[in-house]
């Protein structure tokens, strides 16, 4: 009896099969790395502003303090944006002819807000409180990276729940005194390991992993 099959049908045979389980494997690998690129998380991708502001100029040159703008960030959830008028507490005198600043003195002498680009945005369903992490000694860096070498403002991470999860499973490690926090480009003293510990302690900084923590 003549075979139904050629011999390649065994051939055939095996490149199916060995293909039916590295494909949903490599799928899952592409979409695993596509949800992770910047492409997505936007991580490291400038944003444009109605007005270009620079934290490199403002934090880094001129040394402003990050609590000077984000007045609020160490006792409310959210960090605060700056008023038009702080803004004019300067520009007043620098630049208070500046084309570029025209937008801050129309806001200023209108009272109408400035609509700016949100960067770090989260969904709503997941709860943030700044005024915790400040205060447990968490640094401005450490979730929104070097703003003071940033001329246009970027997410420095990506935001997404496993990062956040990693540094909740050990954050004594992400901690520091509480008069650091503010710190661009702070250099740990030799000590660190044993100084986290303390300030682990005293104030009150545990591993939190549930769910509820974040997602209310």
């Amino acid at each position: 009896m003549a075979q139904v099959f050629p011999r390649s049908a065994n051939a055939v045979a095996r490149v199916t099969l060995v293909s039916a389980v590295i494909a949903p494997a490599a799928l899952f690998g592409v979409l695993f790395f596509f949800e992770r690129s910047p492409y997505v998380t936007q991580a490291g991708v400038p944003i444009e502003q109605p007005i270009p502001f620079s934290h490199k100029h403002h934090v880094g040159d001129d040394g402003i303090a990050c609590e000077y703008c984000h007045t609020i960030v160490a006792t409310s959830s959210f960090a605060g944006m700056p008023s038009s008028e702080t803004c004019m507490n300067c520009h007043s005198q620098i630049w208070n002819q500046s084309d570029t600043l025209a937008p801050v003195r129309l806001s200023a002498q209108t009272g109408k807000p400035i609509v700016w680009e949100r960067v770090h945005a989260l969904p709503d369903f997941v709860y943030f409180d700044h005024s915790i992490h400040v205060n447990k000694g968490v640094a401005c860096e450490t979730c929104h990276g070097r703003v003071d070498e940033m001329p246009r403002m970027m997410k420095a991470e990506s935001l997404q729940m496993q990062w956040c999860v990693d540094c909740h499973r050990d954050p004594t490690a992400n901690i520091r005194p509480r008069e650091d926090v503010t710190v661009m480009g702070w250099q740990p003293p030799a000590n660190i390991a044993e100084i986290q510990r303390q300030l682990a302690v005293q104030n009150h900084v545990q591993s939190k992993t549930d769910c509820s923590t974040c997602h209310r």
